[in-house]
């Protein structure tokens, strides 16, 4: 007996008008990848009366490579830009600012740091399943937990509790990426987001501001002392190459930027400088604890998945490992969509039978997710393949606003679910659960 195929879009056509965007919402929650298929082969531009959806992975690219047209105006608000305060860098759309701060933070996320970063994050993901003893909720114990750790001792935000940390970044995420008019919320449920934001938001600023002058007196005394201690550095650093010692990260972000000189024409004050040390814990700790929740529950729900995973999890090297978590993200990545706000008329997919016509001010949701399974990138997509085309995948954007730590992000994600595969005879009691909101809060595993 043939199975019978959902008509998603016949029933959105029969819907009232104030029905047609809360199905359009529960769909991409609960039934994306059928939902998103659907939308590609029959109507890859989508207007809904909320906001309009983008399907395919020409249009999704095309949108996001025109930031000044496809702009993050929606994030403004919520990322501190007004009048009279410039905000966070990634509320900015190709512009000096945008341009010069993330240009600067590329260069103080050495990737030269990786194999560091990566022992850090392996080294503190085993000390906290080995301490597990054999039962662990999953997402507040370690999933949230170890980015906390990478927070304090690579980005350097220490003197601080990593519970303040998980907090700060959980609810500057909430209000920023899930508090928008296309979310739904309730009044109620939209002020609480905005108050507990603006709260936390008080409590990191306060810190910052202890924070940068702590480390910066720190970084003024040391560098006296390292005029005194030049010509023994230079013979330490002589000895480590001949001894191809591997790299040591001497200095935590924040004095990495703290000791370093800038001309006034370059426009990086103290001020930047630690706007920029909160962007670093706001994108880190939620983001990663939901990707590695994910990733883990895709592959303890499917045990010959598993199987080959722990096979590649004991491999020299971890690119094969790496391959299997990042097809998994195709599967249950963070968002479905990234969302822009069309700041002119602009018609998308010109010249074709899609072609529309969006009109300024409209709230677009550009489906990462289904680009993702489009025909166009990705040979058979509905098979599970790690042989694919890392160029063509959206986990950590595209365009200008692609993602700060990525290769941060690239050796963290994979080495954390890495950990908890090489463990044996690992099961889960139930599913994740969201408990109503956007973000894994509770998931319990067993291992022997």
């Amino acid at each position: 007996m043939s199975e019978t195929v959902k008509n998603y879009l016949q029933e959105y056509d029969n819907a009232a008008e104030a029905d047609k965007y809360p199905l359009v919402q529960k769909w991409m929650k609960t039934e994306p990848l059928p939902f998103f298929k659907q939308l590609r082969a029959e109507r890859p531009i989508l207007v809904t009366p909320q906001c309009t959806l983008v399907a395919l992975f020409t249009d999704v690219r095309d949108a996001l490579e025109m930031p000044k047209i496809f702009t993050v105006d929606l994030y403004k608000p919520k990322m501190g830009v007004t009048d009279k305060e410039e905000g966070y860098l990634m509320a900015h759309d190709d512009d000096a600012l945008h341009y010069r701060e993330k240009s600067l933070m590329q260069g103080f996320l050495n990737r030269d740091d990786l194999p560091v970063v990566r022992k850090l994050i392996g080294d503190v993901s085993k000390k906290i399943l080995d301490a597990a003893d054999g039962n662990i909720e999953i997402v507040n114990r370690y999933c949230r937990m170890v980015p906390a750790y990478l927070v304090q001792d690579y980005f350097g935000l220490d003197g601080i509790g990593k519970k303040n940390l998980i907090k700060w970044s959980f609810w500057n995420q909430y209000d920023a990426f899930h508090n928008q008019p296309f979310d739904l919320n309730s009044k109620e449920k939209f002020d609480h987001i905005v108050e507990e934001h603006d709260k936390v938001s008080q409590e990191l600023v306060a810190y910052l501001i202890v924070l940068m002058g702590r480390k910066a007196l720190r970084a003024k005394i040391e560098g006296r002392l390292n005029l005194l201690l030049t010509p023994w550095r230079l013979i330490k650093w002589l000895f480590n190459k001949i001894l191809h010692r591997e790299p040591e990260v001497k200095y935590d972000m924040v004095m990495r930027m703290l000791r370093s000189t800038f001309d006034k024409e370059v426009d990086f004050p103290l001020t930047r400088i630690a706007n920029n040390v909160g962007g670093l814990l706001i994108g880190s700790i939620e983001t990663t604890s939901q990707v590695v929740s994910q990733s883990i529950q895709y592959l303890l729900d499917r045990p010959d998945l598993l199987n080959k995973a722990k096979a590649a999890a004991l491999l020299e090297s971890p690119e094969k490992f790496d391959a299997i978590v990042w097809e998994t993200l195709r599967y249950v990545p963070i968002s479905p969509y990234m969302f822009r706000q069309v700041s002119e008329d602009y018609t998308l997919a010109k010249g074709t039978e899609r072609e529309t016509k969006i009109t300024a001010g409209t709230n677009v949701l550009l489906l990462s997710q289904s680009a993702m399974f489009d025909t166009y990138a990705f040979e058979k997509p509905d098979e599970f393949n790690i042989n694919r085309n890392g160029y063509h995948n959206f986990t950590f954007g595209f365009g200008s606003h692609h993602c700060l730590g990525k290769y941060i992000g690239m050796e963290m994600i994979p080495e954390m679910v890495r950990q908890v595969v090489l463990r044996q005879n690992i099961t889960s009691e139930g599913s994740i659960d969201y408990k109503e909101g956007p973000f894994p809060e509770e998931y319990n595993i067993n291992w022997s």
